[in-house]
């Protein structure tokens, strides 16, 4: 042995000491071997959830466009259907490729699963209570996306448990867990679909927009009826209401009889979803009309609730 300032030169200390560098060598087999395949597997999810994130985006605007070029007003059921389809499956393999990655990973890092399936039953026990109310969740999604309850795009009131009132708007994301709708006042509410107890569908097939017309008792109800037959003969050949107008609006003749006043009920049968922007257009010429032909009219001129689709 040769000694230098007593210090052993590098061939001596490795015949010395041969496992001295062994721990490094396992931990540079595992990083090219189980560790290279958990940034495999993770790389993988990441890029399959973006890609499946895209794709889900170009599938949503493919149906966009083809609903604008088939009816520029409203986008048809077939459409909403596909639409929230596309969501739900979206968020399906986003889960999906998550859970896998993450079971590939616990094998990559040796704990092995067997030796969990004993703690996995008693912390599934333990999240079963816990987790009921997501399983009720997920099943009602999965009946409402079956059963074409609404879709992406519809208006919609929904009735919530627990809840005293209900929430209405349009409906701008559907997956199996949650429904999120933007009110009017451009609020976003979410809402798990199994707190969901009612669903009225405001734009399904078509709609209704009723106005209930005050008229002083001192006026003639036949003339009154001429004249809002005339109003709603002349907004069927309005350019601008033409389109949201499925035939002219009728008059129902009187609805209510009052001390010193009656009402006349005219009903337009519209597009789905556009009974507000069509009552509100009607008020505004049964107004001018009453008011030019001489007839005060009461303040109070307000529209009945729209006829809709409800399901349970």
């Amino acid at each position: 042995m040769r000694r230098e300032f007593g210090v052993v030169d590098w061939p001596m200390r490795c015949h010395l000491c041969p496992t001295a560098f062994a721990p490094l060598t396992d931990v540079s087999a595992w990083v090219r071997g189980n560790g290279l395949e958990i940034v495999l597997f993770v790389t993988g999810a990441v890029l399959l959830t973006r890609f499946a994130t895209w794709l889900s985006g170009r599938v949503t605007a493919r149906i966009d466009r083809q609903a604008g070029e088939n009816d520029a007003v409203l986008r048809n059921e077939e459409a909403k259907h596909r639409h929230a389809v596309t969501q739900v499956v979206t968020w399906t393999v986003l889960v999906l490729a998550y859970c896998l990655t993450g079971v590939l990973v616990v094998e990559r890092l040796g704990l092995p699963l067997s030796g969990l399936v004993a703690p996995a039953a008693v912390v599934g026990v333990a999240l079963g209570f816990g987790a009921q109310r997501i399983v009720q969740d997920v099943l009602a999604g999965f009946f409402m996306v079956t059963e074409r309850q609404y879709g992406f795009g519809d208006l919609v009131r929904l009735n919530v448990t627990s809840v005293a009132d209900s929430v209405t708007g349009t409906v701008e994301e559907v997956t199996l867990r949650i429904t999120r709708v933007r009110t009017v006042d451009g609020e976003v509410v979410t809402t798990p679909n199994g707190q969901i107890a009612q669903v009225v569908n405001l734009s399904r097939d078509w709609a209704r927009a009723v106005i209930d017309v005050p008229v002083p008792a001192a006026a003639d109800v036949a003339t009154v009826s001429e004249l809002l037959a005339k109003v709603g003969t002349e907004a069927y050949k309005d350019e601008e209401l033409h389109d949201l107008l499925l035939d002219p609006p009728a008059v129902m003749g009187v609805e209510d009889i009052g001390i010193d006043q009656f009402k006349i009920r005219l009903v337009a049968r519209t597009q789905p979803g556009k009974q507000f922007q069509v009552g509100r257009a009607l008020r505004v010429r049964v107004t001018m009309a009453l008011l030019h032909a001489g007839i005060s009219v009461p303040a109070n001129v307000d529209a009945a609730g729209p006829t809709a689709v409800s399901a349970e």
